[in-house]
């Protein structure tokens, strides 16, 4: 996509130094989007709404939200590790969404995507907290999706897996030998989805052309889901 599809539009990111967040940033600045990034943990409500009141108008939310994933066995995990990955993950975006949503239905015109993981559509040994968390996001965008449909406000979701991103897969995992064996076994396209072609999806999803995708869940994740 060369042209500036999301020309005039002001977008908010969050975790905007995690993720996917950095090039999200540079894809969409390229579309002609004003970036609002947002680096705050997000882990307490009055930070969600300062974040929101400082960005002004926003277009397009990003909820790009991450953390280290927990490898605990399901045995093994504490009320610890469960409420700390559901407080980074899952409970900023009913804050965020409470944030930009009165704004958006008024305007009858308006963006959210988040941005999730197929961890929560396929299963993982070891994952029973990330994937459980994911799995909420998940549910919360179709939900809240159909919800705001009659507005003219489109939430959908993108599910990744196996995408390049320093948070998940950074340089030592990605050089590590047993690593590219595993992708090519594991991964039908044979490598990781590139950045940027995962952040050009997510511009188009943001812009007028994808009006019609309603609390939707995009696997991207080189075919691993399909598996």
């Amino acid at each position: 996509m060369s042209h500036q599809i999301l020309s005039g539009k002001r977008v908010l990111v969050t975790h905007a130094d995690a993720f996917m967040a950095p090039v999200l940033c540079e894809v969409f600045s390229g579309h002609g989007a004003t970036v609002i990034p947002s680096t705050d943990p997000l882990t307490s409500a009055d930070a969600v709404a300062a974040v929101v009141a400082a960005a002004g108008h926003v277009d397009v939310l990003v909820a790009n939200l991450a953390i280290p994933a927990p490898s605990t066995a399901a045995t093994e995990v504490s009320d610890g590790e469960w409420n700390d990955t559901f407080a980074a993950l899952v409970h900023p975006l009913p804050r965020l969404f409470r944030a930009v949503l009165p704004a958006m239905i008024a305007r009858r015109s308006g963006r959210i995507l988040v941005m999730g993981s197929a961890s929560a559509l396929r299963g993982m040994k070891r994952a029973s907290t990330y994937s459980a968390a994911r799995g909420a996001q998940l549910a919360y965008v179709q939900a809240v999706g159909v919800e705001v449909a009659p507005h003219n406000v489109q939430v959908n979701a993108i599910a990744q897996n196996f995408v390049d991103n320093p948070t998940y897969f950074p340089p030592g995992v990605q050089g590590n030998p047993r690593f590219q064996e595993r992708l090519k076994r594991e991964v039908p396209l044979g490598r990781l989805v590139g950045a940027r072609e995962d952040a050009e999806f997510a511009a188009y999803l943001c812009s007028e052309p994808a009006s019609c995708f309603v609390g939707q869940v995009f696997p991207v994740c080189g075919g691993w889901v399909a598996r």
